[in-house]
């Protein structure tokens, strides 16, 4: 089907994070992605496009590209208020926050900055600091709200200082001060770890420090001052904004005093994380790890998927063999923060497509924000034409009582075709699990196991390594042929 006639015979989809800007939406259409600029916005667009900030942006490969879409070039469905349309690339995965791990959102503050700077060189500012406007090209940032950029006025305060404060340095400051990972935070409180409640955890020491004093504490002060005026009978408007006026160059020293900070900034090191060291101390010989780099290689070699994902990736060792094999972009999923910290940085070092993903697979990302849409959770946006899941079903089944059918279902949902990997239970690494509890996992056996294979798949091609039997099993469901029919249409 072509993209003209998709247009044409295929409604419109607002996506759920889009619904708070006047100035424009974000929609889908099939496989389009279409930003609206409404008469509201279009002002303050064309000033920040002929300033030339978005071509230098789009060629450093920083902000998406888009094509500009006007009169009859728009698609049907837009009404009067729609003065351009902005057709940008479909990214790969859409992530949020508080799924990244420490280094992606550390470089995602970063970059917020350095788009900050870059603006301030063209007489523009960003309206506001949402860690929501960036996204990630596997370990890559880039800026994906065009509407965010407006005209700086000459004076003007940061004003999207706390912002950036409580959903980029709070976050991060959390685990580089206390150890503690900003994730489950994050994500019940979507707009961010607010200062008044992070300020509660520092201690008269922590007041020493000019940079908390500055971006937190102060932070902290001036929402508790303006939420006791708001609710004051002498409720003063401009005493909440402020009159003063803060000189560009000072703008700028701002911004450049905050990016050194969080440039320097790293996780506490309490001590190792769970699995981070697993790729050394576990029960497998090397040339058994060998050989299961080489099934997955030739897994994705078979199938060259064009969007694999890698669950229990641990340091991303089997996601670049995926990649190595044919495999397009992985993601990869780790609940252990110190494994997915280095499998970030490697993909980062390496600028592999890997995009590193923190997730709890018995307690995975739901929809959530306004109406349940406006953050969409991790099977609505299931989007994998192939997955690998290694050393993990084990985790599920026995550490959290997962029901291994359940699981066996669930995983087979997510992609048409997978390697899963099969741990007896007198695997090292099994007993260790079952060391402290009574055994009550009755189908925990291989014989289930490729029973609840067989009922929805084709078990393609084995490998059993080692002398406990650990065993890998590609499988491909038979649904498979029409999905990719149908992907090819």
């Amino acid at each position: 089907m072509s993209k003209s006639t998709t247009v044409h015979t295929t409604r419109l989809a607002r996506v759920g994070g889009s619904f708070r800007d006047p100035s424009g939406h974000v929609y889908r259409r099939d496989d389009r992605i279409i930003r609206t600029v409404t008469k509201v916005g279009k002002e303050q667009f064309d000033f920040v496009r002929e300033s030339g900030l978005f071509e230098l942006l789009i060629r450093d490969g920083r902000l998406l590209p888009f094509e500009l879409l006007e009169g009859t070039a728009l698609p049907e469905g837009f009404d009067e208020s729609v003065s351009y349309a902005l057709e940008v690339p479909k990214l790969e995965f859409i992530s949020f926050p508080y799924e990244w791990p420490f280094p992606a959102l550390k470089a995602a503050a970063l970059f917020h900055l350095d788009i900050q700077r870059a603006a301030l060189e063209r007489n523009v500012t960003l309206s506001d600091a949402s860690a929501y406007n960036v996204q990630f090209i596997g370990a890559a940032p880039t800026f994906i709200d065009h509407l965010s950029f407006r005209r700086y006025e000459p004076g003007e305060m940061w004003s999207g200082h706390r912002q950036f404060c409580e959903q980029f340095l709070v976050p991060l400051l959390l685990r580089s001060l206390f150890g503690i990972p900003h994730n489950a935070w994050y994500r019940g409180s979507l707009e961010g770890i607010q200062t008044v409640e992070f300020s509660r955890l520092l201690t008269w020491r922590h007041y020493l420090n000019k940079n908390l004093l500055t971006h937190v504490v102060l932070q902290s002060w001036l929402q508790r001052s303006a939420e006791t005026t708001l609710q004051g009978p002498d409720f003063d408007k401009t005493a909440v904004k402020g009159e003063r006026a803060l000189p560009v160059e000072a703008y700028r020293k701002l911004v450049m005093g905050l990016r050194h900070w969080i440039d320097s900034l790293e996780p506490l090191r309490t001590s190792k994380s769970t699995w981070q060291d697993y790729a050394k101390a576990n029960s497998y010989q090397v040339d058994e790890l060998g050989q299961k780099a080489a099934f997955v290689r030739d897994f994705a070699a078979q199938h060259r998927p064009r969007q694999l994902w890698d669950f229990g990736c641990n340091i991303g060792a089997f996601s670049r063999a995926a990649l190595e094999g044919g495999a397009q972009y992985v993601v990869s999923f780790d609940f252990d923060q110190g494994a997915l910290d280095a499998c970030y940085a490697e993909a980062r070092a390496s600028q592999l497509p890997i995009q590193s993903v923190v997730m709890d697979m018995a307690n995975v990302s739901p929809n959530q924000g306004w109406m349940g849409i406006e953050r969409e959770g991790l099977v609505s946006r299931r989007s994998a034409d192939a997955l690998i899941a290694l050393a993990v079903v084990h985790h599920l089944a026995i550490s959290r009582n997962i029901p291994f059918g359940e699981l066996l279902d669930w995983l087979l949902d997510l992609a048409p075709c997978g390697v899963i990997e099969f741990v007896p239970k007198p695997d090292p690494m099994v007993q260790k699990l079952l060391a402290l509890r009574a055994d009550i996992f009755d189908d925990y056996t291989w014989a289930f196991f490729t029973h609840c294979i067989a009922k929805r798949a084709r078990i393609d091609r084995i490998l059993r390594i080692g002398q406990y039997g650990r065993t890998l099993v590609s499988y491909i469901r038979h649904d498979y042929e029409e999905i990719r029919r149908n992907c090819l249409q």
